[in-house]
């Protein structure tokens, strides 16, 4: 036992702090990080108890510490999931401004969820006690059974997915061309994401600061206006780099002053798209860092006898003294020969250690002979306690992490955010809710691998037989259900299920992404930022400091100049000039919108719809413009010759048939423009144009612009009318 007290709880303790402290974002109050910290502490504490436990029951060792430890770390995790996280996370959630109505919001969500589920549950054990299929006096432990089956079966397939893709991703990743592929599409995705959480924010902010420009200051919602006006004060405060671009009203926009409920909601809006953004910002900054440094191994290691073996950084300081130049040899080993040897071995061995857990679970039903390499090895190491511990704990941490990898990647798609230094206290408590209760079903899985001679762990005791608690599920369901996983985890690794979405092209919409999806080649748009994001960083800005704009909008940027052709940009402008306020209004503005929406953060739209298709119809359409030009001249020359030769005779006949001849021209060159689809061209120009014309405004003018009457306003645009929202540019410097 001096292993656990000495060595495995202080260490428990000590990786809980660094982890949370890792991921915390900077507004997580004390009280959600001390409930994460504990939470997970009591979570890895069920999981560094089974070692200690294994040792105890092999030996016969006295267990009562364990028994002790085991029963506070189990129902802490249970009242801490089912119970204190959620309404604390509720509470965080809530946009109130008062403790107790931040509490009502929280308790009210939550007690809809546990009365649905309540019910259903009421419901199922009645029927089984009708059937006589349980007792009453074991419905506590039925219903701990079934939170472990619970946890068991979805467990099993999560640990299967991880068992299978994190070997594969270290093997993978080591080669550094694949890596800069994945590199370059992930790049261009979080600058889309990006673009779009800054504008979602900038959204935010013009609501915020329109709602509070026409609230009067006798106004009995004021005290909470100026709440969010200190909100909004303080972000800009902390963040002197932020300039929103644009903001939009939308018809319902400026409700929000209606009641407290709409104050609130507006107030976690705002919170809520400023932590999208800033999360978002520090995920493009971490993927355009490793992309950077990458690219410098790469040119490293290529001249490495040039340069002396010596690592040299081109957006890093060199090092000086005497030491500066064996840190720069050792840098050079460890990130150009080392670190990917060392990945390669690692992917080798955590694949070893994958097929060895397959095994011991494919094999529980064969009665008798024990296959598991993991109970081979505990057996075999005697009484050194040592020596078990740690046989015992690496396979079972091994097996933690794969289900957990696989936990965090399907959550992160639809629940939450695990991002370094930028992760919300939301965030934060819905990760270590499921990590507390995922961590008994994985440790209980565990043992199942180990022999012990028929001895029962006090692990085994308090939390019970499953086939025994539960009788309908089989009295061989603890053997059967790993053979299952093994199953699932050998059609992951061979990619059954990606062969049989790509047959059927229906089904790619259900397609889990991974990262082997973006190894088919390197993304036009994510090079373009890298290779802007590198200038900046050698004129002395910083990563992220000016923001590239989307990916979706690099409307035919050379690759290797990376400027705009100034030809098209003339044509682009002449086009959306030429454009009416019907057109704008019409069916095509919409199809375009939906295209963009749908085509937004799609790698296919960057590199066909934007490269090939915008130079074709560049091309074209400039041939189009001088032509008809040509013939406009020409029918002019025509018309004031025949005007000269004609003015005692009057028009000639054949005057009105030119004009009308020239203006079908235009015409049909105005259908093929809107045909050729150069709609979201005005889209894309006109904020630049409109941000030059009004950079001296301020935010006030603007608001103060909106508040006339509507008399003063009878320029604008139709779209104020038709209920499609009045847009606003803020202007300030380019991100």
């Amino acid at each position: 036992m001096w292993v656990f007290y000495l060595i495995s709880l202080p260490l428990t303790l000590g990786m809980v702090i660094l982890t949370a402290r890792y991921f915390a974002g900077p507004e997580v109050p004390r009280y959600v990080f001390f409930t994460v910290g504990y939470t997970w502490f009591c979570s890895l504490a069920i999981i560094t108890l089974v070692p200690a436990d294994i040792y105890t029951t092999k030996f016969d060792l006295d267990r009562g510490g364990i028994s002790f430890y085991w029963i506070w770390s189990y129902w802490s995790t249970f009242l801490l999931t089912w119970a204190v996280v959620p309404l604390i996370q509720g509470f965080e959630d809530a946009g109130d401004f008062t403790v107790v109505e931040r509490l009502k919001t929280s308790v009210r969500s939550n007690l809809v969820f546990y009365l649905i589920v309540g019910a259903i549950g009421l419901f199922g054990i009645i029927l089984l006690i009708i059937m006589h299929k349980i007792r009453i006096g074991n419905v506590l432990a039925f219903a701990m059974a079934c939170s472990n089956t619970f946890g068991l079966v979805t467990g099993a397939f999560l640990l299967g997915f991880g068992l299978s893709e994190i070997p594969k991703g270290l093997w993978r990743n080591s080669d550094w061309s694949t890596r800069q592929k994945v590199l370059s599409h992930k790049i261009a995705k979080m600058a889309v994401r990006l673009d779009d959480a800054h504008q979602d924010l900038s959204n935010a902010i013009v609501v915020a600061q329109a709602t509070s420009n026409q609230m009067s200051k006798r106004d009995p919602l004021r005290p909470y206006m100026d709440v969010i006006d200190n909100m909004l004060a303080q972000m800009f405060k902390q963040d002197p780099s932020f300039k929103p671009q644009g903001g939009r009203l939308g018809e319902n926009d400026m409700d929000y002053d209606t009641d407290v409920r709409s104050m609130a909601t507006l107030r976690r809006h705002l919170r809520g798209a400023r932590e999208e953004y800033y999360r978002c910002r520090s995920e493009y900054m971490t993927y355009v860092m490793e992309a950077l440094e990458l690219e410098d191994t790469v040119k490293n290691y290529e001249r490495g006898s040039s340069t002396g073996w010596q690592y040299i950084s081109s957006f890093k300081p060199a090092r000086t003294g005497k030491l500066g130049a064996s840190f720069d040899t050792m840098e050079f080993l460890w990130r150009c020969i080392l670190r990917k040897q060392l990945k390669k071995v690692l992917a080798v061995i955590l694949c070893t250690m994958s097929a060895a857990i397959l095994l011991a679970e494919a094999t529980l039903l064969i009665g008798g002979v024990d296959l598991s390499l993991f109970s081979i090895l505990i057996n075999s190491v005697g009484k050194q306690e040592l020596s078990m511990q740690v046989l015992a704990f690496v396979p079972l941490m091994y097996m933690c992490i794969c289900t957990y990898y696989s936990l965090f990647k399907i959550g992160m798609l639809m629940f939450y955010s695990l991002t370094p230094r930028r992760t919300s206290s939301v965030s934060l408590l819905m990760i270590c809710s499921m990590v507390a209760r995922y961590a008994p079903p994985i440790s209980y899985n565990f043992l199942n691998l180990i022999n012990l001679d028929s001895k029962e762990t006090i692990f085994e005791k308090r939390m019970g037989k499953i086939d025994k608690a539960v009788p309908f599920f089989g009295n061989d369901f603890n053997r059967i259900y790993p053979l299952i996983m093994v199953i699932y985890t050998l059609l992951v690794a061979s990619n059954f299920f990606d062969r049989v979405i790509g047959f059927f092209g229906s089904l790619k919409r259900f397609r889990f992404q991974t990262e082997a999806d973006d190894t088919d080649g390197f993304d036009p748009s994510g090079l373009i930022i890298l290779q802007k994001e590198r200038s900046w960083l050698e004129q002395g800005l910083k990563v992220g400091e000016h923001v590239v704009p989307l990916a979706r909008n690099f409307n035919g940027v050379d690759m290797e100049s990376g400027s705009n052709s100034i030809e098209r940009t003339a044509v682009e402008m002449k086009a959306t000039s030429s454009l009416g306020i019907e057109d704008r209004k019409g069916s095509q503005s919409k199809s375009l919108k939906e295209e963009s929406q749908r085509y937004g953060t799609s790698r296919e739209a960057v590199s066909n719809k934007y490269a090939a298709f915008r130079e074709q119809n560049r091309q074209a359409n400039m041939r189009l413009v001088e032509k008809n030009v040509a013939s406009a001249k020409v029918s002019l020359l025509d018309d004031e010759d025949s005007h000269s030769n004609n003015t005692t005779a009057g028009p000639p006949a054949g005057l009105a048939s030119k004009w009308e001849s020239m203006k079908n021209g235009f015409q049909s060159f105005k259908a093929n423009i809107g045909a050729k689809k150069f709609l979201p061209l005005r889209q894309t120009q006109e904020p630049q144009l409109v941000s030059r014309n009004s950079s001296s405004q301020s935010l006030d003018e603007i608001f103060q612009r909106l508040k006339r009457p509507s008399a003063d306003r009878g320029s604008l645009s139709d779209d104020d009318e038709d209920g499609h929202g009045t847009e606003i540019k803020i202007s300030g410097p380019t991100r």
